[in-house]
C-alpha cells in the first residue's frame, strides 16, 4: 500500500454557469458559504478520500463566493483565472508521490485497499478516477444488448476496479504523479473543460487512463446528495462540541441552553446554532443541523433536515428530509413527502459496507401480511406441535440408536428484517458433515449457493427417511412459535446466502421465513436455473403475499408430503 504522506489534495469547487450566478440558484456555492453548513462541507470536503488524515489539503473556491475562513477547516485559497497549487507540499513530495485533484461538487468514498494497490501498479502520468456504486462487493451488473435486451450478468462478490474510457467532464478524482504537475501549473488549464485537460495530456505525451472504483459518490450540487452528506457526516461527529464555531451537538433537550421550551424533544444528533429558540411540543429527530437566530414554532416536527439561519419554522409544521435555505419559502410544498420513491444514499453505502437490509416491503398494522398471519401461524405451529408429540421420542430415539451426536441439529439463519436466530431440524447427517460440504461442492448438483447430490454420504439411514418424509422439519414449528419463522415464507438462509443478490434478500428479509413456501413447491430442478427460480419465486411470494396465497401453498404441501410418505413404503 502506498504511504499515506505522498499526497497532496486540491479540491476545486467549479462554478455553474457564468459570474452573475445568484445565491440560492447554485446548491453548492450556499453549501460552503452558509454556516453551520458550510464547516460540515468544507471539512468533509477535505477528507473526501480515504489517502489519510495527515494528506496535504487545500479547497478553492471562486473568489467571487463570499466566502469566510473557518476554525477547523482545511486551507481555504480563492481562485479567479487560474487554481493556485501547493507548491511547498509539492516540494516535500517524493518522485514516486501522487498529486489528487478533486472536484468539490462531490464527496466520495472509494474502497482504499484495492484503489492504493491498482495505483502502485498502473503505469501512467495521470488517472481519471470515478467512484461507482455498482462495482461494489455484492451487487450485479447487467449487460444489455441492442433494445434493452439482457445480455447477460455480473455477480460481484469482491470490490473490483474496471478500466474505462475517458470520459467527457471532470472525473470525481485526478492522480497526477509529482513529477509532472508542473505540466498542469505551466498550462493553467484546471479551471477550463476537461476534454481540454485531456488535449493538453495527449499533445505533450502524458500517459492518460481513466479508471472506476468501487464506491460511492453525493452529489452536492443536489438537495438529496447534499442532505445525504451533511446527515452522515453529523453521524461520524462523537465529541461533544462541534469543531468550528462553538456550535454543539445535543442528544437531549436537557442539555440544550437558550431559549427551549420543556415540552420538546431532541432525539438523536443535532447540531444547533446560536440564538435557537424551539417552541412547547416540538419534536428535532437526528441527525439534523438547525442554523443561528432560528425559531421553531409550537408542535413542529423535524427529523433529519437542515434548517439554515434566519428561518422561523410556522406551528405543527412537518419537515421530512428537507433543506431549508430560504426564510421565504412555501411551507405546504416542503411538507409533502417525496413520492417518487428515490432513495437516498445510505450512512452504511457511503462507507463502501453493503450488508444493510433495506425493506422491500411493508404492510398495514391490521392486516393480514402485518397481523392476522402471525396469529394463524402460532396457532397452527401450536396444533402442529400436539399432533406430532407421541411421535417425537421415538424419532429422537431413533436417531440417538443410529449414530452418535445431538437429536437436533440447529444452525444459525436470517429472519425478518435480518435478525439471527437457530433454525431446528431433526439431525440427519453424521456429526461435523457441515464442515466437509465445500469438500463435496465439486458434486454439486444445484447451481447457485445451495448444496444438493443424490446419495450424499453424510446422510445416515435414519436421516434419509426423514428428509424424504419431510419429518426432519418438524422442530422448525418451535421457531414458529417464537415468532422466528411462519407456516409459510421464503426458505431461511444463512447471511452467506442471503449477501449473493441484494434486491432478493432485501426481498425475502421483509418477511419472515417459512416452514415451506412458493419455490419448495414450484421449482422444477432443471439444471442451472434453480437459483434463477429460487429468487424468482421468493420475491413473487413477497409481492403477492396474501391469505389464498397461503392457503394453496399449504394444501400444495401437505398433498406433496402425504405422496412421498406413502412412497416409503
Amino acid at each position: 500500500m502506498l504511504n499515506s504522506n505522498r499526497y497532496s489534495q486540491l479540491v476545486i469547487v467549479r462554478k455553474k454557469g457564468d459570474s452573475t450566478t445568484q445565491m440560492g440558484d447554485n446548491l453548492l456555492q450556499f453549501a460552503v458559504s452558509r454556516e453551520p453548513v458550510a464547516s460540515l462541507v468544507l471539512d468533509g470536503l477535505s477528507k473526501n478520500l480515504w489517502l489519510s488524515s495527515d494528506t496535504n489539503t487545500a479547497v478553492a473556491v471562486p473568489k467571487e463566493w463570499n466566502i469566510e475562513p473557518q476554525r477547523a477547516t482545511p486551507e481555504i485559497v480563492r481562485y479567479e483565472d487560474d487554481v493556485p497549487f501547493n507548491w511547498e507540499a509539492l516540494r516535500k513530495a517524493k518522485r514516486d508521490s501522487w498529486f489528487v485533484v478533486s472536484n468539490g461538487q462531490f464527496a466520495t468514498r472509494i474502497s482504499s485497499e484495492l484503489f492504493h494497490k491498482v495505483l502502485a501498479e498502473m503505469p501512467a502520468d495521470v488517472i481519471a478516477v470515478n467512484a461507482k456504486a455498482e462495482l461494489l462487493a455484492y451487487r450485479e451488473k447487467i449487460i444489455l444488448a441492442s433494445r434493452d435486451r439482457v445480455a447477460g450478468y455480473r455477480r460481484c462478490y469482491l470490490d473490483f476496479v474496471e478500466p474505462v474510457s475517458v470520459p467527457d467532464s471532470w472525473p470525481h478524482h485526478i492522480f497526477v504523479r509529482a513529477e509532472v504537475v508542473e505540466f498542469l501549473m505551466a498550462h493553467d488549464i484546471l479551471h477550463k473543460s476537461f476534454s481540454c485537460f485531456v488535449r493538453e495530456c495527449l499533445s505533450n505525451s502524458l500517459e492518460l487512463h481513466a479508471i472506476n472504483v468501487a464506491g460511492t459518490a453525493l452529489d452536492l450540487g443536489a438537495e438529496e446528495g447534499l442532505l445525504s452528506f451533511c446527515k452522515t457526516k453529523l453521524n461520524f461527529l462523537t465529541d461533544s462540541h462541534f469543531p468550528a464555531n462553538g456550535y454543539r451537538i445535543y442528544d437531549s433537550v436537557s442539555d440544550v441552553t437558550g431559549t427551549i421550551s420543556g415540552s420538546a424533544r431532541l432525539m438523536g444528533k443535532v447540531l444547533l446554532g446560536k440564538d435557537v429558540h424551539i417552541g412547547p411540543n416540538v419534536i428535532i429527530v437526528g441527525p439534523t443541523i438547525i442554523g443561528n437566530n432560528v425559531r421553531i414554532g409550537q408542535g413542529a416536527v423535524i427529523n433529519s433536515s437542515i434548517i439554515c439561519s434566519n428561518i422561523s419554522v410556522p406551528q405543527n409544521q412537518l419537515l421530512q428530509s428537507k433543506l431549508v435555505k430560504e426564510a421565504q419559502c412555501d411551507w405546504k410544498r416542503l411538507a409533502q413527502y417525496k413520492s417518487n420513491g428515490s432513495k437516498q444514499v445510505s450512512f452504511a453505502d457511503l462507507n463502501c459496507r453493503a450488508n444493510v437490509t433495506d425493506v422491500f416491503r411493508i404492510w398495514p398494522r391490521f392486516s393480514y401480511a402485518g397481523c392476522f398471519k402471525r396469529i394463524a401461524d402460532y396457532f397452527a405451529a401450536t396444533i402442529v406441535l400436539i399432533l406430532f408429540a407421541p411421535v417425537v421420542p421415538f424419532i429422537a430415539l431413533a436417531i440417538k440408536l443410529n449414530s452418535s451426536g445431538p437429536v437436533f441439529f440447529k444452525d444459525k439463519r436470517q429472519g425478518l428484517h435480518g435478525k439471527e436466530f437457530y433454525c431446528l431440524k431433526f439431525r440427519t447427517m453424521t456429526v461435523g458433515a457441515d464442515k466437509i460440504q465445500d469438500k463435496l461442492r465439486v458434486v454439486n448438483q444445484t447451481d447457485g449457493p445451495q448444496f444438493k447430490m443424490e446419495d450424499d454420504p453424510r446422510v445416515d439411514v435414519v436421516g434419509r427417511f426423514l428428509r424424504d418424509t419431510y419429518i426432519d422439519e418438524i422442530p422448525q414449528f418451535f421457531n414458529v412459535l417464537l415468532g422466528q419463522m411462519s407456516l409459510v415464507g421464503p426458505r431461511p438462509s444463512p447471511e452467506s446466502e442471503n449477501t449473493l443478490c441484494p434486491s432478493w434478500r432485501d426481498a425475502r428479509l421483509s418477511v419472515r421465513p417459512g416452514v415451506t413456501g412458493l419455490w419448495q413447491i414450484c421449482r422444477t430442478r432443471q439444471p442451472m436455473k434453480d437459483f434463477q427460480e429460487w429468487i424468482y419465486y421468493d420475491t413473487k411470494y413477497v409481492r403477492e403475499l396474501s391469505l389464498k396465497m397461503d392457503i394453496w401453498i399449504c394444501w400444495k404441501t401437505v398433498k406433496k408430503m402425504l405422496r412421498k410418505f406413502v412412497g416409503q413404503f
